[in-house]
């Protein structure tokens, strides 16, 4: 069921203000034809505005926005071919779930004749054909969800965009939910923006992720980029946990770093970095790169067990250090392993040391 519409979306220099307020700064982003790219990013970095502005309800202050390279300013939101999920659904209260799906392409001028078997068609990519005469008050979160995406991918939009989709789910139904919606997205080849602030969302279901801040894009890349590789230091803190300690740099070898930490602990084997000896750096090191140690080995830092937090396959600890630094670490629990107590002397180093990231102070 691949799509063969599938298109280039291409945002060029967008930059849109509210009055004094710039809530998009200079973006530019190439989506390919069929990717999906999530905008990351905390409440009120502008990433709903860049939706809106792609879908056409907000006319931006500078830059295009192009579908396969044609640029689409110029057209009313309806003319752009452009579908929308959000977060509340949107579903109207007074129409079954059939007729729901069906409004779209009614709006569209569709053919009678070609609206019932496209309805029908749609229910069963979303596995609600059986509910099709049921009220929208009659179906849980998740299958309202479905039908806002049924109706949605009616009339084969260009572009799908998703703001917030799987806010109002709880947990397990979120998962599910993503599945779904990766599934749909892949067996129609529709290029896709999602809007999330949920890092494992984005982590899950893109293939590039758009880490915004403050109007603008802090990191464009892949996942594991994102999450090995985080380009700067906001990027690190906001995706993922991270122990984060200010320190020193004080070698710089062929192909790696030592940073000495606040409490006189020298980090080795960082990956290279453009800052001299003697500079002032934050050191980054997540928690699952982070292992108990014996006490003798190179590198090791002692600690009292404070907190233990058991996660189901995990279980995660905090640890004080000497010095006063504090230190999180994740471990996968195996077996009926007991939990170590609080109030423990443990050791702890990092597992590698090439995991760390370096970011100026």
């Amino acid at each position: 069921m691949n799509s063969t519409k599938a298109l280039q979306l291409d945002l060029e220099n967008i930059t849109h203000r509210f009055g004094e307020m710039v809530a998009v700064r200079d973006i530019n982003v190439a989506v390919a034809p069929g990717e999906i790219i999530a905008l990351l990013g905390p409440s009120g970095c502008g990433k709903t505005t860049l939706l809106r502005t792609i879908a056409g309800f907000i006319q931006q202050t500078e830059g295009r926005v192009l579908f396969d390279g044609i640029p689409v300013d110029h057209l009313r939101p309806a003319a752009r071919g452009v579908g929308i999920v959000f977060q509340n659904y949107a579903l109207f209260p007074h129409m079954t779930v059939a007729e729901n799906v069906a409004y779209g392409l009614q709006a569209h001028g569709r053919p009678r004749s070609a609206i019932g078997p496209r309805v029908n068609e749609m229910l069963e990519l979303v596995q609600m054909r059986a509910l099709a005469d049921r009220m929208p008050k009659q179906l849980s979160g998740g299958q309202q969800q479905r039908v806002a995406l049924a109706r949605c991918l009616a009339t084969d939009p260009k572009v799908l965009l998703l703001d917030e989709p799987f806010g109002a789910l709880d947990k397990n139904l979120r998962l599910d939910m993503q599945i779904e919606v990766k599934r749909l997205q892949r067996a129609m080849g529709i290029t896709t923006i999602l809007v999330t602030h949920d890092q494992e969302e984005a982590l899950s279901m893109a293939d590039r992720i758009a880490v915004k801040n403050k109007g603008g894009i802090e990191q464009i890349a892949s996942p594991t980029d994102i999450y090995d590789r985080p380009a700067t230091l906001f990027v690190n803190q906001f995706v993922g946990a991270s122990n984060l300690y200010a320190g020193e740099i004080v070698d710089r070898a062929s192909g790696s770093t030592s940073v000495r930490l606040a409490n006189g602990t020298v980090m080795t084997g960082i990956p290279v970095t453009a800052l001299k000896p003697g500079a002032s750096v934050w050191f980054s090191l997540r928690p699952e790169h982070v292992a108990l140690d014996a006490p003798q080995s190179p590198g090791t830092m002692p600690g009292t067990l404070k907190t233990i937090l058991p996660l189901g396959s995990q279980v995660a600890y905090d640890i004080e250090l000497a010095g006063g630094l504090n230190c999180k670490m994740m471990m996968a629990r195996t077996g009926d392993g007991e939990l170590l107590a609080p109030g423990a002397t443990v050791y702890v180093s990092a597992t590698s040391a090439t995991a760390g990231r370096i970011y100026p102070k």
